[in-house]
């Protein structure tokens, strides 16, 4: 496996032996091979991948570790917001997929993708989304970018059909549009724990 891996990518795995450093009860009873785990934000010494196996309940969380030879496929948020493929989604009814249509019909000036249980369920066809979930989104921003057209996403998603949440995702790490639009500064998660910035591209801050 050559891809770059990143947080948020769903990747599956080519045994259950795979996932390493995971005690959890929960996990042997649920997870198979058929289904993803996301990668997520934190490094191993031994240059393991991160992640994370989610249950059918929203407390069935688990922390592990895979090797990269163990990876045999990667879907990036990137690839879960193509609108021919919204439109044919058995979840198109569902307020987040439909929150995602209308912002995949529009042009954005960075590349953005669909996360947490809305793109787990884009991904897998598994319904873990319904009328009440949430929407989380990521922009993929390796530069700073323009505040007003930020301004404008964030606008798409007040008062919209369901709650959307953006995480921005920078070299430096990820932080929350909402909170840095509303405060000047944002608490940045990266790879070595959260930090309070106002530039969230600046390592020197």
């Amino acid at each position: 496996m050559t891809t770059t891996l990143r947080p948020h990518d769903l990747i599956w795995l080519n045994s259950r032996d795979a996932l390493e450093s995971i005690t959890d009860e929960w996990v042997d009873g649920i997870w198979h091979t058929g289904l993803p785990v996301v990668v997520r934000r934190d490094v191993d010494t031994q240059g393991r991948i991160p992640v994370g196996v989610r249950g059918m309940r929203r407390e069935q969380r688990a922390a592990g570790w895979v090797k990269r030879e163990s990876v045999v496929r990667v879907c990036s948020p990137e690839t879960l917001v193509d609108p021919l493929e919204l439109l044919r989604s058995p979840f198109v009814s569902q307020p987040p997929v439909q929150l995602a249509l209308m912002l995949a019909q529009q042009r954005w000036p960075w590349a953005w993708g669909v996360t947490g249980s809305t793109g787990y369920a884009l991904a897998t066809g598994i319904p873990v989304i319904h009328a009440a979930s949430d929407l989380d989104l990521l922009i993929r921003a390796p530069e700073p970018l323009a505040h007003d057209a930020l301004q404008r996403w964030q606008q798409q998603l007040t008062g919209a059909l369901c709650r959307a949440d953006t995480q921005v995702e920078t070299p430096v790490g990820a932080f929350a549009l909402a909170e840095w639009l509303r405060d000047g500064k944002a608490l940045l998660k990266t790879s070595q724990g959260p930090r309070l910035v106002r530039s969230p591209w600046s390592r020197e801050e």
